[in-house]
């Protein structure tokens, strides 16, 4: 399950289920709006407006421990988001999660702190996937 992590690729209970919507969670991309669907008028406007949060890679400075899911993530002491999965990443060396945070604080580079058992650790917003961000492993 590392590798995921590295690519940035979620799953489904965890980082995508229905309380996530797809402009949230990225799967927007893969809409084709050129057809009718459920749910297209309510999809539509959150693709033009933009959500509220997003799902994010952060890597984690800390080492033995990982995330697992539902970790607090804090910006300065306050809860702006949580973690909906994690663990360590065996390619690049890091402990790495996924969550949600406000749009504003989705970018990369973004400084933010992950509370694990009780304690907290800095993390910084990835703003591309850690491990093969242009496929061409995949392809190879």
């Amino acid at each position: 399950m590392s590798l995921r992590l590295e690519k940035g690729w979620g799953v489904w209970t965890l980082d995508f289920r229905p309380d996530f919507t797809a402009g949230e969670s990225g799967m927007d991309a893969f809409i084709n709006w050129n057809k009718d669907f459920i749910g297209k008028q309510a999809a539509e406007k959150e693709h033009t407006e933009g959500t509220a949060k997003k799902l994010v890679t952060l890597v984690i400075e800390v080492d033995g421990i990982d995330v697992s899911n539902d970790e607090a993530i804090l910006m300065n002491g306050k809860a702006v988001g949580y973690v909906s999965s994690g663990g360590y990443g065996h390619h690049v060396k890091k402990s790495i999660a996924l969550g949600y945070v406000p749009t504003e604080l989705a970018t990369g580079g973004q400084k933010l702190q992950v509370e694990i058992m009780g304690e907290m650790y800095d993390a910084e917003v990835q703003g591309t996937p850690l491990y093969d961000a242009n496929g061409g492993n995949m392809r190879a």
